[in-house]
């Protein structure tokens, strides 16, 4: 009996382990969270459904020393 529930657990956990693998995520455009579940539970904790700020086209220099030069063993 054990055993059964045991391996019933198992293949529960296989198939959503599966099912996530080879789903894509669903991904919504702000006016379209902002009328589904996301920002019904966003307007009740008080928060805004806000787009994501657009990536620059060129990415500024990482601060710091650059990298030393790799020694030469000749």
């Amino acid at each position: 009996m054990i055993a059964a529930a045991i391996s019933l657990v198992c293949m529960v956990a296989l198939t959503m382990q599966i099912r996530d693998r080879w789903h894509t995520p669903e991904i919504k455009t702000p006016g379209e969270a902002e009328r589904a579940m996301t920002g019904q539970v966003a307007h009740a904790a008080g928060a805004q459904v806000l787009p994501t700020d657009p990536s620059l086209m060129v990415e500024p220099s990482p601060a710091g020393p650059k990298p030393a030069q790799p020694a030469q063993p000749h």
